[in-house]
């Protein structure tokens, strides 16, 4: 069944952090923006729920400040890094933003209250709505087509935006009509990482801290949330999943512990609620401009690794930028003007926005999952404040 076609400025799937701040955006100077999401709201969502200091002055301009600081949140003052051994470094959270604290909070409550807002300044939300397939006219993406409970529709619009997150669901809808002559002779590769992530009672770490550990073949991270609750999200080899029989309670209690903090600070944790998993394919950038008329942006563009704690503030400031860069172009592309301009100007400033944090993290990766790296590095930065503020702040900008 194929219900009326609907015609937009701009269309967006996923309503994650960087979704739904790109619709507040662009809705607040009159564009005409619909927002597509999978999930009904509010959902759990697998991530480590830390908003960093510098986050707050975007939810300032998203005009949701209030609304997140009422959330019941825990304030956030430091995190710690942990060797495997107990010898730790910290980062006060000051100084990324000064005065102010880092918030530990659930994605269910922050998601949804972004969602209030959009839908507050006029964006329209489809939820429980899948993006089942790209409308490529002319080699350029003209809009999607979406199915909701079994009715199936098209939309059109002069941009289409990717922020459904590392599924990249739209990339991969574009991919699936390009013809590739490996395509049926390459067998896909097996993910070699899992992450895993759920929500504790009784856990104990450090008041108003995020810890990090590192431990053989990961790390993680726990701090608190709201209601009481920590929030545990760690990454593992798949290797070592498989070992535990894909339980993560066992990869927890046998993997993420063997980081002497954290079997302190989880000893007499219980889970509350389920786990959630999944399996990560790579970190890194990609082109956020992978066709004609379809931008890419938060953990579909560039996947930037969890222990920096920058994973949100990255998803708020690539939907502002997006949503700045299409304000730019809109009115030529109203107008039947081609995708050029804005896709040179939107990739020239992702990657001066981005392009040094990410390479800096690259780095950094590599001995985050190899603990005598990762213990050299603690001591290292632990013998120099200066040399850790330089590094931290070098995963926040550029």
């Amino acid at each position: 069944m194929l219900a009326s076609s609907n015609s937009y400025d701009v269309i967006i799937a996923g309503a994650g952090p960087a979704g739904t701040s790109a619709a507040i955006h662009l809705a607040t100077k009159g564009v005409r923006v619909l927002l597509v999401e999978q999930k009904k709201f509010p959902r759990a969502k697998l991530c480590g729920e830390f908003i960093s200091p510098e986050c707050l002055k975007h939810f300032d301009r998203l005009g949701v400040s209030e609304r997140m600081l009422t959330a019941g949140g825990r304030a956030l003052t430091q995190t710690v890094f942990y060797a495997r051994g107990g010898r730790s470094v910290n980062v006060p959270s000051n100084w990324f933003d000064n005065h102010t604290t880092a918030l530990g909070l659930s994605r269910a409550e922050m998601d949804h209250r972004l969602l209030e807002r959009a839908r507050n300044v006029g964006v329209s939300v489809l939820e429980e709505t899948q993006a089942t397939g790209l409308i490529n006219e002319a080699r350029r993406i003209r809009g999607v087509t979406l199915k909701s409970k079994g009715v199936a529709r098209e939309s059109t619009a002069a941009i289409i935006i990717d922020a459904t997150g590392r599924t990249r669901a739209l990339d991969h809808r574009l991919k699936a009509t390009v013809k590739d002559s490996q395509k049926n002779t390459t067998p896909p590769q097996r993910a070699s990482l899992v992450a895993f992530k759920a929500h504790l009672r009784d856990a104990q770490p450090l008041p108003g801290t995020c810890e990090i550990y590192f431990y053989p073949g990961g790390y993680g991270g726990l701090s608190g949330i709201e209601n009481g609750l920590s929030n545990l999200c760690f990454i593992v080899s798949a290797r070592d999943v498989r070992a535990c029989q894909a339980n993560p309670e066992r990869a927890m209690r046998e993997l993420v512990t063997k980081n002497s903090r954290a079997a302190n600070s989880l000893a007499h944790a219980r889970v509350e609620g389920k786990w959630l998993a999944v399996a990560l394919e790579s970190f890194g950038r990609r082109d956020p401009v992978p066709a004609d008329g379809l931008l890419m942006i938060g953990d579909a563009a560039a996947f930037i690794d969890p222990f920096t704690g920058s994973g949100m503030l990255m998803a708020l400031e690539g939907g502002a930028l997006a949503a700045n860069v299409i304000l730019q172009h809109l009115p030529d592309l109203r107008n039947g003007a081609s995708c050029s301009e804005l896709a040179r100007d939107y990739r020239r400033l992702y990657r001066r926005q981005f392009g040094s944090r990410l390479r800096v993290c690259a780095m950094l990766r590599r001995a985050a999952f190899i603990p005598s790296l990762a213990d050299a590095a603690i001591r290292l930065f632990g013998a120099s404040e200066r040399l850790r503020r330089a590094l931290a702040l070098r995963t926040r900008k550029g």
